[in-house]
């Protein structure tokens, strides 16, 4: 990618979806960091959903989510453990329910407008959230290899966790976000691709590739 020159008042959007991890968070806090936009992850916003109707059990989850999410302060996502097995699981399932996405839909809308430079990262960014980003990434990994790298990052907090019970994990959402009816996990027609299938460090990859 070339670099970019970007003038403080320069309206600037990045758009980074991709599959379970394929890297595309890692890659698109690089790419945010690097040009000085304001990242926001959908993936944290579902896993937030996830967390607080298993943690709540609510009567109408409909209505609680939009209570909790007309307040939230995205820094407090930092501080709650969202990447157990789980929730990464549960996240698959309310992600199919289209009122649910309407609610964060409405909230990463907001946040576009609130900021003029942003990155935003998830499954359906480029295609819905922000259809007309001036660039859009697509990441993808081989499911070996994305396994692999989600049990190591989940070792460190689970240790009775087990590689085969990751990699269904990942194939399982995978599965879900490519068939579900509402905004599914689908490449852009002008998305450059990223294969991180190959590469054993994510962030030396982006370096490179934005320097």
């Amino acid at each position: 990618m070339e670099i970019l020159k970007l003038k403080p008042k320069d309206k600037f959007q990045i758009a980074a979806d991709g599959s379970a991890a394929s890297g595309k968070t890692t890659g698109a806090k690089l790419i945010a960091k690097k040009y000085k936009l304001k990242f926001l992850s959908s993936g944290m916003l579902y896993r937030y959903a996830a967390f607080l109707i298993l943690k709540y059990r609510p009567v109408n989850k409909i209505s609680f989510l939009k209570k909790k999410f007309n307040k939230l302060n995205i820094k407090k996502l930092k501080k709650i453990r969202l990447k157990s097995n789980k929730i990464t699981d549960f996240t698959s399932e309310i992600a199919k329910e289209n009122k649910i996405r309407t609610i964060l839909k409405l909230y990463q809308k907001k946040f576009s407008k609130k900021y003029k430079r942003i990155c935003i990262e998830g499954r359906d960014i480029g295609t819905v959230i922000l259809p007309k980003a001036d660039i859009k990434f697509f990441f993808i990994c081989d499911l070996k290899t994305a396994s692999k790298r989600r049990f190591k990052e989940l070792k460190k907090k689970e240790k009775k966790i087990k590689l085969n019970d990751v990699k269904k994990s990942i194939k399982l959402r995978n599965f879900r976000d490519k068939k579900r009816k509402n905004s599914p996990l689908l490449k852009s027609d002008d998305a450059i691709i990223v294969n991180t299938g190959k590469l054993n460090n994510i962030s030396r990859m982006l370096k490179i590739m934005i320097k």
